[in-house]
This record gives structure tokens, sequence and C-alpha cells, in this order.
């Protein structure tokens, strides 16, 4: 392999290993104004767009995850990046349905195969935040019931109280 294949394939490598995530998408019809904005809003969610050629990924993709190499055929694009897999689908997905343009094809989370279907599964998906919040709301549920029934009780007791001290001051 030539020097500056190498080095390429090094860069790509460094990429995909710093990466949470690689998704393949397939980008024949899209132009440079087109390829500069999806790169804009993949930048604001924590990832890249890289054009790459297919018999350079091969040399990586059985570090990646197995059956990916199926996803190389055609014009083959790569997302990588460290953001939140969830938006990054959310606006490849809503970027999709705007210019209708890359299409996706496969990917690997953390080492596991994505296919198309897990792809489209993970844009719908809530984020980690959300995800988190709604599991402490359900943490925190019972706790604030009991400090609610355990208020009450008190109040009870307090109104008891005062309604003794009431009927002891009259008589």
């Amino acid at each position: 392999m030539r020097p500056e294949k190498v080095s390429m394939l090094n860069e790509l490598r460094e990429r995909v290993e710093s990466s949470v995530f690689v998704i393949l998408a397939d980008y024949g019809a899209m132009d440079v104004e087109i390829t500069q904005e999806l790169r804009g809003k993949l930048r604001e969610v924590d990832a890249e767009f890289h054009i790459v050629k297919n018999r350079l990924f091969k040399h990586l993709s059985d570090d990646i995850a197995p059956g990916i190499e199926d996803g190389l055929k055609g014009r083959t694009a790569v997302v990588t990046g460290q953001g939140e897999v969830t938006d990054v689908t959310r606006v490849l997905r809503e970027f999709i349905k705007d210019k209708e343009v890359p299409t996706l094809r496969m990917g690997a989370l953390e080492g596991a195969f994505l296919s198309e279907a897990d792809l489209e599964a993970l844009a719908t998906m809530p984020s980690k935040d959300q995800m988190r919040a709604k599991l402490l709301g359900t943490l925190a549920a019972p706790m604030s019931q009991t400090v609610g029934v355990l208020n009450q009780k008190l109040s009870s007791l307090l109104y008891v109280l005062k309604a003794v001290e009431a009927k002891k001051s009259e008589g």
C-alpha cells in the first residue's frame, strides 16, 4: 500500500476507534452544497460525515462489527462521532425526510451491528438524558408519595391535638 493510502487508513482507523458509533450511508445523489449542510447539522450533535473509499474501509470492517462489510457497495460515506447516537440518527432522519439523501445502509454501535431498521428505531428513541429523567422520576415517585402520606398523618395528628386543646379550653 502506498504511503498516502496508509496515512488515510490510519486517519480513518483513528476516527472510527475514537467514535461511539459508525453509520454507513450512500451519498450518491448529494452535491457539495447538500453535503456541507448535512455536515453542519451533524456538527451540532458532535458527529462527522466523511466520504470514504470502499476498499479502504474494508480494511477496518472486521474491527468495527461483523457483517458491516456488506454495506460497502456504491458510494459510501461514514458518519462517526462522540455525540448521542439517538440525536445523530434523528438529525439524519430529518435531513433525509427533507432532502431525500443520503440513504442509510447500516451501522455499528459500540461493536454491535445495526441494520437500517435498527437505525430508524434509534431515531425514534428518547435520548439518554430523557431516559435518565424518566428513570429518576420512576424511582422518586414512591419516595414523594411516602412523604405525602407521612405529611398527611402528621397534619391529622395536629388537627386532633388542636381539637383536644379547644375542648379543654372550653371545659
